[in-house]
Protein backbone atom coordinates (compact mmCIF):
# COMPACT_ATOMS: atom_id res chain seq x y z
CA UNK A 1 0.00 0.00 0.00
CA UNK A 2 1.16 3.56 -0.80
CA UNK A 3 0.89 6.94 0.67
CA UNK A 4 -3.14 7.50 1.19
CA UNK A 5 -4.08 3.81 0.45
CA UNK A 6 -1.53 3.65 3.97
CA UNK A 7 -4.30 6.25 5.79
CA UNK A 8 -6.85 4.27 4.08
CA UNK A 9 -6.23 0.96 5.05
CA UNK A 10 -6.35 2.25 8.88
CA UNK A 11 -9.46 2.49 8.81
CA UNK A 12 -9.93 5.74 8.18
CA UNK A 13 -11.92 5.50 5.00
CA UNK A 14 -15.30 6.35 6.57
CA UNK A 15 -13.97 9.57 8.18
CA UNK A 16 -12.36 10.49 4.97
CA UNK A 17 -15.35 9.83 2.74
CA UNK A 18 -18.23 11.13 5.11
CA UNK A 19 -16.37 14.96 5.83
CA UNK A 20 -14.98 14.92 2.07
CA UNK A 21 -16.99 18.20 1.68
CA UNK A 22 -15.79 19.58 4.82
CA UNK A 23 -12.28 19.11 4.07
CA UNK A 24 -11.62 20.01 0.29
CA UNK A 25 -8.02 19.48 0.25
CA UNK A 26 -8.37 15.95 1.24
CA UNK A 27 -4.71 15.08 -0.08
CA UNK A 28 -2.26 18.08 0.85
CA UNK A 29 1.08 15.91 0.06
CA UNK A 30 0.18 14.77 -3.25
CA UNK A 31 0.97 17.72 -5.99
CA UNK A 32 1.12 21.74 -5.36
CA UNK A 33 -2.24 21.57 -7.35
CA UNK A 34 -4.90 18.97 -7.50
CA UNK A 35 -8.88 19.02 -8.80
CA UNK A 36 -10.86 15.65 -8.87
CA UNK A 37 -13.90 15.48 -9.71
CA UNK A 38 -16.76 12.63 -9.45
CA UNK A 39 -19.18 12.73 -12.46
CA UNK A 40 -18.37 16.39 -13.42
CA UNK A 41 -18.65 18.06 -10.09
CA UNK A 42 -15.84 18.71 -8.10
CA UNK A 43 -15.32 17.69 -4.90
CA UNK A 44 -11.28 18.09 -3.62
CA UNK A 45 -8.71 20.25 -4.84
CA UNK A 46 -5.85 22.29 -3.85
CA UNK A 47 -4.26 25.43 -5.00
CA UNK A 48 -6.75 24.79 -8.01
CA UNK A 49 -6.51 28.04 -9.38
CA UNK A 50 -2.65 28.61 -9.31
CA UNK A 51 -0.88 29.15 -12.03
CA UNK A 52 1.57 26.83 -12.84
CA UNK A 53 3.76 25.11 -15.67
CA UNK A 54 1.33 22.20 -17.18
CA UNK A 55 4.45 20.51 -19.62
CA UNK A 56 2.81 18.31 -21.80
CA UNK A 57 -0.50 18.53 -20.60
CA UNK A 58 -0.49 21.19 -22.80
CA UNK A 59 -0.75 18.84 -25.78
CA UNK A 60 -4.86 18.78 -24.86
CA UNK A 61 -5.47 21.87 -26.27
CA UNK A 62 -3.50 20.84 -29.34
CA UNK A 63 -5.30 17.98 -29.57
CA UNK A 64 -8.67 19.78 -29.50
CA UNK A 65 -7.88 22.11 -31.60
CA UNK A 66 -6.68 19.53 -34.48
CA UNK A 67 -10.14 17.63 -33.94
CA UNK A 68 -12.34 20.44 -33.93
CA UNK A 69 -10.49 22.34 -36.96
CA UNK A 70 -8.47 20.30 -39.01
CA UNK A 71 -8.97 17.15 -41.34
CA UNK A 72 -7.55 13.71 -40.00
CA UNK A 73 -6.69 12.22 -43.20
CA UNK A 74 -5.06 15.38 -44.07
CA UNK A 75 -1.06 14.41 -44.96
CA UNK A 76 1.54 17.20 -44.05
CA UNK A 77 5.08 17.36 -44.25
CA UNK A 78 7.42 17.73 -41.42
CA UNK A 79 9.35 20.38 -41.52
CA UNK A 80 13.28 21.22 -40.37
CA UNK A 81 11.60 23.11 -37.44
CA UNK A 82 9.30 20.17 -36.41
CA UNK A 83 12.27 18.13 -36.36
CA UNK A 84 14.20 20.53 -33.93
CA UNK A 85 11.85 19.79 -31.59
CA UNK A 86 13.74 18.68 -27.57
CA UNK A 87 12.51 16.58 -25.44
CA UNK A 88 10.46 13.40 -26.07
CA UNK A 89 9.98 12.82 -29.61
CA UNK A 90 9.69 10.36 -32.53
CA UNK A 91 13.03 11.51 -34.07
CA UNK A 92 10.87 12.55 -37.33
CA UNK A 93 12.63 13.55 -40.34
CA UNK A 94 12.42 16.80 -42.71
CA UNK A 95 9.96 15.89 -45.90
CA UNK A 96 8.49 12.06 -44.69
CA UNK A 97 4.96 13.22 -45.03
CA UNK A 98 2.22 11.79 -42.11
CA UNK A 99 -1.28 11.99 -42.16
CA UNK A 100 -2.57 14.06 -39.19
CA UNK A 101 -4.35 11.20 -37.26
CA UNK A 102 -1.41 9.96 -37.03
CA UNK A 103 0.51 12.78 -35.82
CA UNK A 104 -2.62 13.44 -33.26
CA UNK A 105 -1.47 9.36 -31.98
CA UNK A 106 1.97 10.41 -31.50
CA UNK A 107 1.17 13.49 -29.70
CA UNK A 108 -1.61 12.11 -27.38
CA UNK A 109 -0.08 9.04 -26.09
CA UNK A 110 3.88 9.10 -27.27
CA UNK A 111 3.43 12.79 -26.14
CA UNK A 112 6.03 13.23 -29.10
CA UNK A 113 6.87 16.98 -29.92
CA UNK A 114 8.12 16.91 -33.14
CA UNK A 115 4.17 15.04 -33.93
CA UNK A 116 2.87 18.35 -32.29
CA UNK A 117 4.77 20.73 -33.83
CA UNK A 118 3.87 19.57 -37.29
CA UNK A 119 0.34 19.32 -36.32
CA UNK A 120 0.25 23.09 -35.12
CA UNK A 121 2.19 23.77 -38.66
CA UNK A 122 -0.33 21.61 -40.44
CA UNK A 123 -3.37 23.46 -38.86
CA UNK A 124 -1.93 27.30 -38.78
CA UNK A 125 1.12 27.44 -41.06
CA UNK A 126 3.24 28.48 -37.74
CA UNK A 127 3.76 27.29 -34.23
CA UNK A 128 3.06 31.15 -33.09
CA UNK A 129 -0.23 31.46 -35.48
CA UNK A 130 -1.29 27.92 -34.10
CA UNK A 131 -0.27 29.53 -30.11
CA UNK A 132 -3.08 32.53 -30.76
CA UNK A 133 -5.70 29.68 -31.50
CA UNK A 134 -4.95 28.24 -28.62
CA UNK A 135 -5.02 31.31 -26.06
CA UNK A 136 -8.75 31.95 -28.24
CA UNK A 137 -9.77 28.63 -27.74
CA UNK A 138 -8.78 28.77 -23.88
CA UNK A 139 -10.73 32.09 -23.20
CA UNK A 140 -13.23 30.43 -24.98
CA UNK A 141 -13.56 27.66 -22.78
CA UNK A 142 -13.07 29.90 -19.21
CA UNK A 143 -10.01 29.32 -18.52
CA UNK A 144 -8.93 32.54 -17.31
CA UNK A 145 -5.88 31.00 -15.45
CA UNK A 146 -3.93 29.86 -18.37
CA UNK A 147 -1.44 31.39 -21.35
CA UNK A 148 0.19 29.36 -23.28
CA UNK A 149 3.44 30.06 -25.35
CA UNK A 150 3.94 27.16 -27.26
CA UNK A 151 2.06 23.81 -28.54
CA UNK A 152 3.62 21.42 -26.83
CA UNK A 153 4.54 22.51 -23.15
CA UNK A 154 7.90 23.51 -22.77
CA UNK A 155 8.96 25.41 -19.63
CA UNK A 156 8.77 29.40 -20.65
CA UNK A 157 7.95 32.09 -18.70
CA UNK A 158 4.21 32.85 -19.88
CA UNK A 159 3.43 29.31 -20.42
CA UNK A 160 1.02 28.41 -17.36
CA UNK A 161 -2.36 27.11 -16.67
CA UNK A 162 -4.59 25.80 -13.49
CA UNK A 163 -5.89 22.91 -12.23
CA UNK A 164 -8.94 24.10 -12.35
CA UNK A 165 -8.53 25.53 -15.85
CA UNK A 166 -7.30 22.01 -17.12
CA UNK A 167 -10.42 20.16 -15.96
CA UNK A 168 -12.40 22.11 -18.10
CA UNK A 169 -10.49 21.26 -20.80
CA UNK A 170 -10.71 17.65 -20.03
CA UNK A 171 -14.02 18.27 -20.24
CA UNK A 172 -14.00 19.29 -24.00
CA UNK A 173 -11.41 16.38 -24.69
CA UNK A 174 -14.02 13.90 -23.13
CA UNK A 175 -16.70 14.92 -25.34
CA UNK A 176 -14.89 13.52 -28.48
CA UNK A 177 -15.09 10.11 -29.15
CA UNK A 178 -12.17 9.63 -31.77
CA UNK A 179 -9.71 11.57 -29.24
CA UNK A 180 -10.91 9.03 -26.38
CA UNK A 181 -10.09 6.15 -28.34
CA UNK A 182 -6.34 7.36 -28.61
CA UNK A 183 -5.85 8.36 -24.80
CA UNK A 184 -6.99 5.31 -24.02
CA UNK A 185 -5.10 3.00 -26.62
CA UNK A 186 -2.35 0.82 -25.24
CA UNK A 187 0.25 1.38 -27.90
CA UNK A 188 0.06 1.51 -31.86
CA UNK A 189 1.95 2.35 -34.79
CA UNK A 190 2.05 5.05 -37.79
CA UNK A 191 3.65 5.02 -41.11
CA UNK A 192 4.76 7.15 -43.40
CA UNK A 193 3.23 8.27 -46.60
CA UNK A 194 5.78 6.50 -48.72
CA UNK A 195 5.95 3.57 -46.40
CA UNK A 196 9.36 3.57 -46.02
CA UNK A 197 9.10 3.90 -41.65
CA UNK A 198 7.28 2.72 -39.16
CA UNK A 199 6.85 3.65 -35.98
CA UNK A 200 5.77 1.91 -33.00
CA UNK A 201 4.79 3.65 -29.78
CA UNK A 202 3.36 2.74 -26.07
CA UNK A 203 1.17 5.07 -24.37
CA UNK A 204 3.15 7.30 -21.66
CA UNK A 205 0.06 6.90 -19.43
CA UNK A 206 0.87 4.15 -16.60
CA UNK A 207 -2.51 4.11 -16.16
CA UNK A 208 -3.98 2.89 -19.24
CA UNK A 209 -4.70 -0.85 -19.13
CA UNK A 210 -3.19 -1.29 -15.46
CA UNK A 211 -6.35 0.99 -14.02
CA UNK A 212 -9.82 -0.34 -14.52
CA UNK A 213 -11.83 1.91 -16.31
CA UNK A 214 -8.77 4.28 -16.87
CA UNK A 215 -9.39 6.32 -20.46
CA UNK A 216 -6.52 8.46 -20.41
CA UNK A 217 -6.21 11.29 -20.38
CA UNK A 218 -2.63 12.82 -20.66
CA UNK A 219 0.73 13.08 -18.92
CA UNK A 220 3.45 15.78 -18.17
CA UNK A 221 7.26 16.62 -16.91
CA UNK A 222 9.35 19.40 -17.16
CA UNK A 223 11.94 20.41 -15.16
CA UNK A 224 10.18 23.44 -13.78
CA UNK A 225 6.85 21.34 -13.89
CA UNK A 226 7.91 18.48 -12.34
CA UNK A 227 5.41 15.43 -12.53
CA UNK A 228 2.13 16.16 -14.15
CA UNK A 229 -1.02 14.26 -14.55
CA UNK A 230 -4.85 14.19 -15.81
CA UNK A 231 -6.51 11.02 -15.21
CA UNK A 232 -9.53 10.11 -16.44
CA UNK A 233 -11.68 6.74 -15.56
CA UNK A 234 -15.14 5.10 -15.54
CA UNK A 235 -16.82 2.23 -13.95
CA UNK A 236 -20.32 1.67 -14.34
CA UNK A 237 -22.02 5.23 -14.59
CA UNK A 238 -19.78 6.98 -12.24
CA UNK A 239 -16.39 9.17 -13.96
CA UNK A 240 -13.76 10.80 -12.14
CA UNK A 241 -11.31 13.09 -12.72
CA UNK A 242 -8.05 13.68 -11.30
CA UNK A 243 -5.54 16.71 -12.18
CA UNK A 244 -2.15 16.59 -10.53
CA UNK A 245 0.04 19.66 -11.05
CA UNK A 246 3.94 19.12 -10.14
CA UNK A 247 3.26 15.93 -8.48
CA UNK A 248 5.20 13.47 -5.83
CA UNK A 249 4.21 9.98 -6.57
CA UNK A 250 1.49 10.77 -9.19
CA UNK A 251 0.60 6.93 -10.36
CA UNK A 252 0.26 5.61 -6.90
CA UNK A 253 -0.88 8.80 -6.05
CA UNK A 254 -3.45 9.02 -8.87
CA UNK A 255 -4.73 5.13 -7.99
CA UNK A 256 -5.58 5.79 -4.72
CA UNK A 257 -7.60 9.08 -5.65
CA UNK A 258 -9.43 7.83 -7.84
CA UNK A 259 -10.09 4.51 -5.33
CA UNK A 260 -11.19 6.76 -3.06
CA UNK A 261 -13.10 8.62 -5.61
CA UNK A 262 -15.05 5.46 -6.57
CA UNK A 263 -15.53 4.18 -2.83
CA UNK A 264 -17.36 8.08 -2.27
CA UNK A 265 -19.05 7.78 -5.34
CA UNK A 266 -20.45 4.50 -4.34
CA UNK A 267 -21.36 5.48 -0.56
CA UNK A 268 -23.88 7.79 -1.92
CA UNK A 269 -25.44 5.98 -4.30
Amino acid sequence: MHGIARLLGGGLLCLYTASALALPDLFPDVASAYRVEIDGSPVWERKAQTHLPPASLTKLMTALLVIEQGDLSQTTTISPAAVRETGARLKLKAGERYQVQDLLAATLMASANDACHALAEALAGSEGQFVKRMNQRAAELGMRDTHFENACGHDAKQHYSSAHDLALLAHEIIRHPRLIALTSRIETGIRSNDGKRAIRFENKNALVGRYRGAFGLKTGYTARAGKCLIAYAKRGDTTVLLVLLHGNDRWWDAVDILDVAFAEAQRKQ
